[in-house]
């Protein structure tokens, strides 16, 4: 084999190992999109899974806020990362979604990415197609949090902070989590307890969610809370429920989840709607 021959093996064998860039998708398919690795990829969302704003109950204050920051936003205004932690089973991310949803209905353009945890090794590469493109996005991820041995944080701060290029004009980074500071309490106080610094043990982790402009907490319902969502779904899908018999119904419900939550009441109206014959 020449020298020749064997360069172009080369050649060859390194462009199959380094693919060429990702080409950016066609934006104008769809609002939403999830961001896949192995290849790296942004699918289209037709049909997105979620729920209108008006359901949400007892979520005023951070609907508000959020929608606020977020139509700031899509009009080109400054706005901020956001936090939404708290409760689980609160809403935090569907009114994530309603508010995207809500966001369009008043005639603004903009685009949802949801992006999940365990692809935050590869967020400088979405980054880098969304600040090309000619839109303006919304960066999703759900049910954020950090173990003691996991790196990914370090992968957030790209988001966050954007390092020397600066996080791109035109994407803004919604969280949730059920952890305010996006990693558990124990593991803070074991690393605070056997650190020889034990104030910045942990600075860097915590420090993390204090990169978010926005943090909104979700609480725990109570039980008027509980039963207005559920009658909130019944008037919006066309369900006939007495007020005695749903309170009764839900109570007992509750009951057997062990929880009350914005989820235990969607679930108990699913159950609802199917035995009432009530598609939704």
């Amino acid at each position: 084999m020449s020298d020749a021959d064997a360069v172009k093996r080369i050649a060859d064998a390194l462009e199959r190992m380094s693919p060429a860039p990702l080409s950016a998708p066609d934006f104008s398919t769809a609002d939403a999109f999830v961001w896949h690795t192995s290849p790296d990829r942004l699918e289209p969302v037709l049909n997105v899974n979620r729920v209108a704003i008006e359901l949400l109950i007892g979520v005023n204050r951070s609907r508000d806020t959020l929608l606020e920051n977020t139509l700031q936003f899509a009009r080109g205004l400054p706005a901020n990362n956001a936090l939404l932690w708290g409760a689980r089973g609160m809403g935090k991310s569907s009114l994530v979604k309603a508010v995207h949803a809500e966001v369009l209905k008043q005639g603004e353009a903009l685009k949802i990415v949801e992006l999940q945890r365990e692809d935050l090794p590869s967020v400088s590469r979405l980054l880098g197609l969304l600040r090309a493109a000619p839109h303006r996005f919304l960066m999703f991820c759900d049910d954020l949090s950090f173990s003691h041995d996991d790196q990914h944080y370090k992968s957030l701060k790209a988001v966050l902070d954007g390092g020397i290029e600066g996080r791109p004009e035109n994407v803004v980074f919604y969280a949730t989590s059920n952890r305010r500071h996006l990693m558990p309490r124990d593991m803070i106080e074991n690393e605070r307890s056997s650190a020889i610094s034990p104030s910045e043990a942990v600075e860097e982790k915590v420090s993390l969610s204090d990169r978010f402009g926005l943090w909104l907490g979700f609480h725990p319902c109570d039980q008027d809370e509980y039963l207005a969502m559920i009658r909130g779904y019944c008037d919006a899908y066309g369900v006939t429920v007495d007020d005695e018999t749903l309170r009764a119904e839900a109570i007992e419900w509750q009951a057997t989840r062990g929880a009350r939550s914005g989820r235990v009441a969607w679930q108990y109206f699913v159950d609802l709607a199917g035995r009432s014959g009530v598609m939704i």
